[in-house]
């Protein structure tokens, strides 16, 4: 069986910290609604939060943070909350885009790109575009992503290349598969985290994150902020990650 990618790049013994930390920003509505508020209200705050989490992010010297901002499965809510979450994503990435590439951050979106509309489109090639050079740290947004729908778009991808000739069949390896994600250049998350309680991952980066460790918090996502992120990563700390070996035995 081949190993998962980026294993083999993990160092020996418990590392210092994560590197890749995705998180999962769950709990805007409820927020909301125990204040009394329109849903549309608790995820502009989850906005907020978001750009709290980027900050933090850098403060506690991680290099790649990716958030998940608008599944494929959101787009069955009602349309005029989905029309309020795109424009909420233009806001972020249009008005946050300057001080984002003054500040080094290189701004990747992961996802489906197919069915977006041109402005939306637009924006995200722009915010790639004039990002792509920076090496301080890495923003992923996974906006319209699904897991299972990246792995049937790479594998499509992947029966493309072996049909051309470019890539042969007995060379598709776990390794040379991972390429065809939308991930491909990105190592794999070490730590993912979900907020509000729930405990599932959500069709959330589900061959990326086969050996990330995962961290629930009660706390819902307009109240995350650098606090709650380290107590994130102290619990990370306290996990043994064995990568599918045994502890090892004292002599």
């Amino acid at each position: 069986m081949q190993p998962s990618p980026h294993i083999d790049d993990a160092p020996a013994g418990d590392p210092p910290g994560p590197r890749h930390v995705a998180i999962i920003m769950d709990g805007n509505g409820r927020w909301a609604k125990a204040r009394g508020l329109p849903r549309t209200a608790g995820h502009r705050e989850g906005v907020e939060a978001a750009r709290r989490a980027v900050e933090a992010a850098r403060d506690l010297n991680l290099s790649y943070l990716t958030l998940y901002s608008f599944s494929t499965e959101n787009w069955r809510r009602p349309a005029g909350e989905v029309r309020d979450l795109m424009g909420l994503l233009k806001e972020f990435i249009g008005g946050d885009l300057p001080k984002l590439s003054e500040e080094g951050v290189r701004v990747r979106i992961i996802g489906d790109r197919e069915n977006l509309t041109p402005d939306i489109k637009s924006l995200v090639q722009k915010a790639e575009r004039e990002t792509k050079h920076n090496h301080r740290f890495t923003l992923q947004i996974a906006f319209n992503y699904g897991g299972r729908d990246e792995i049937v778009r790479a594998a499509k991808k992947a029966a493309k290349a072996i049909k051309s000739g470019e890539l042969k069949e007995k060379h598709l390896t776990e390794a040379a598969f991972a390429k065809f994600l939308d991930t491909a250049d990105v190592p794999d998350p070490d730590l993912v985290i979900r907020t509000s309680g729930e405990r599932r991952i959500s069709n959330y980066l589900i061959w990326q994150a086969a050996y990330a460790e995962y961290v629930f918090l009660d706390v819902l996502w307009p109240d995350f902020n650098l606090d709650v992120f380290r107590a994130a990563i102290d619990e990370f700390h306290q996990r043994e990650r064995r990568y599918g070996g045994v502890e090892a035995v004292a002599p």
